[in-house]
């Protein structure tokens, strides 16, 4: 039987959502072989909660202290979305410790959780992007910046963050103002894109015994004028197509950008690849190193698609690290 640290929350906009991944993975954990562990992390405040109380971890060495029982854990299935555990912080902590985790490693979690840098990198790989603006809190040229380079319609989002918080499309000149002011209440950078007219497609990707695999396409078709926060999580804003009603060879297509993206970033876990299809190229948008995988999340239905049950995503995952 092993130890298993679920770790959920952090400290930003997706706290809630993170919380609910975390939830999920312990309700659904195949307990003939793991005992799961839910910690709580925000901020400082690391913590295992049983019935009423509250356990601290020690984080001198991540465990846990139940009475006069001390628990270590042999691996952490990470489940929170941002930081710490989407940008590298916490990867960079438990290597330092020896403990194993389900996610991508520091370096990886650290380039594509910055948007910016990552479709840099994307795109040296000959990956399709959208012309883009990087900018930091501060810039009083910004607003003139966007306008100089870019064509409307745009989308601006903060640069290091996730579930469309603080994400705004921006159709008209008057409106770029307020939107950049509600991207950087969110993060000190923003990215801003020209939006490209297409079907959102996505491509979840995983290894399992020692092989790379890519879930089914799935199409995402969103009830508001784009996929952001409302739409991804409140039910009936968005429907999700799995798989995508697509011919063969453009879901080939897809899983074959995925999977080479996934070598060339050396990814780990589950990560989940969205691009816009315009009916001729991908454009790549982003990746997600630790995706929701709450009830309403994409990545478990796409593993449904592939005949998994949820409890086999979770034991796939783990069974890679230990």
């Amino acid at each position: 039987m092993y130890n298993i640290a679920i770790v959920a929350g952090g400290n930003s906009g997706e706290y809630e959502i993170s919380m609910k991944s975390g939830k999920q993975v312990e309700l659904n954990m195949d307990l003939a072989k793991f005992h799961p562990f839910l910690i709580e992390i925000r901020g400082t405040k690391w913590n295992y909660k049983l019935e009423t109380k509250f356990f601290p971890i020690d984080k001198n060495d991540f465990s846990l202290t139940i009475g006069n029982r001390k628990i270590r854990f042999d691996a952490v299935f990470n489940a929170i979305h941002g930081t710490p555990g989407e940008d590298g912080k916490l990867q960079g902590y438990l290597d330092m410790l020896g403990i194993p985790y389900t996610s991508c490693g520091v370096t990886t979690s650290a380039l594509s959780f910055n948007k910016s840098f990552c479709k840099d990198v994307v795109s040296g790989y000959g990956t399709d992007v959208a012309r883009s603006v990087h900018l930091y809190k501060g810039d009083h040229e910004a607003e003139a910046s966007v306008t100089k380079n870019l064509k409307l319609p745009v989308f601006v989002k903060p640069n290091c963050g996730g579930s469309s918080v603080g994400m705004s499309k921006v159709n008209h000149k008057k409106d770029l103002k307020a939107a950049l002011k509600l991207a950087f209440k969110e993060d000190r950078e923003i990215l801003v894109e020209e939006f490209i007219q297409g079907r959102e497609l996505t491509c979840g990707v995983i290894r399992s015994n020692g092989k790379i695999i890519a879930f089914p396409v799935t199409e995402i078709i969103s009830k508001k004028e784009f996929f952001d926060y409302e739409a991804k999580y409140q039910p009936g804003m968005a429907d999700e197509v799995v798989p995508a009603d697509v011919s063969g060879k453009v879901a080939d297509k897809c899983r074959k950008i995925s999977l080479n993206l996934f070598r060339k970033l050396n990814c780990k876990g589950i990560v989940r690849f969205d691009y816009i299809y315009t009916g001729k190229k991908f454009y790549f948008l982003e990746v997600n190193t630790v995706p929701g995988i709450t009830s309403a999340s994409i990545v478990p239905k796409m593993a449904k698609a592939y005949g998994w049950t949820y409890t086999d995503l979770i034991t796939n995952l783990l069974n890679e690290i230990i």
